[in-house]
């Protein structure tokens, strides 16, 4: 009986940590939701891998942040961002457009506002749990090197937006997790490898 009582105990002991475990991940995944929810993102493919083409990105991001970055300073919440990136398509387009030509490229540019997935992505000082986000996407050329991203709203990569911060768009929990990222190592990555999960779900 003794034996019985104890293995019991162990089972109960190793049931209520694993329930404390799937309590936390519940609670850590909201806040990465939250985030997800209420950040827009600038994100830049560059045609390919090569030098050339990685500059070329660089230039066109460069172009984009100057000419259209400042409209995104005023926005209140990320349905302004993406009415506001919807409204300036064809803006963003032809600024990318003549950065690629006064280069010497004959690359098409694409543009569109769209949800897209990310991986998990550190910036500065701090960090975006992996999943889907609406993003203003510029595709150039085959679109098939490596890509470049920020965030447009809140503003905090638009040069002149001083006082952009996180804070203004979401809740003090998400901004501890993205601030202290280093502290949600494994979070994170648990995070990513379940949005990786749904996303192959949805592909197939």
């Amino acid at each position: 009986m003794k034996i019985l009582n104890n293995k019991i105990l162990k089972i109960s002991v190793l049931l209520a940590f694993i329930f404390s475990v799937l309590i936390n991940l519940v609670s850590f995944d909201a806040n990465c939701n939250e985030l997800k929810n209420n950040v827009f993102r600038l994100h830049i493919i560059a045609n390919s891998d090569s030098e050339n083409d990685q500059l070329l990105k660089l230039k066109v991001r460069d172009a984009i942040l100057n000419a259209g970055g400042k409209e995104f300073e005023n926005c209140q919440n990320i349905n302004d961002a993406i009415n506001n990136a919807k409204n300036n398509i064809q803006n963003y387009k032809k600024t990318a457009q003549d950065v690629v030509v006064s280069n010497g490229y004959n690359y098409n540019v694409e543009v569109c506002v769209e949800k897209t997935y990310f991986n998990t992505r550190v910036y500065d000082e701090f960090a975006l749990p992996a999943g889907e986000y609406y993003a203003l996407c510029i595709k150039i050329g085959k679109a098939e090197g490596k890509n470049w991203w920020c965030v447009m709203f809140p503003a905090l990569c638009v040069p002149t937006a001083t006082n952009a911060k996180l804070e203004n768009s979401v809740g003090d929990s998400a901004v501890n997790i993205a601030n202290n990222h280093k502290k949600y190592i494994f979070r994170f990555k648990t995070i990513e490898i379940f949005e990786q999960i749904k996303k192959n779900i949805k592909i197939k």
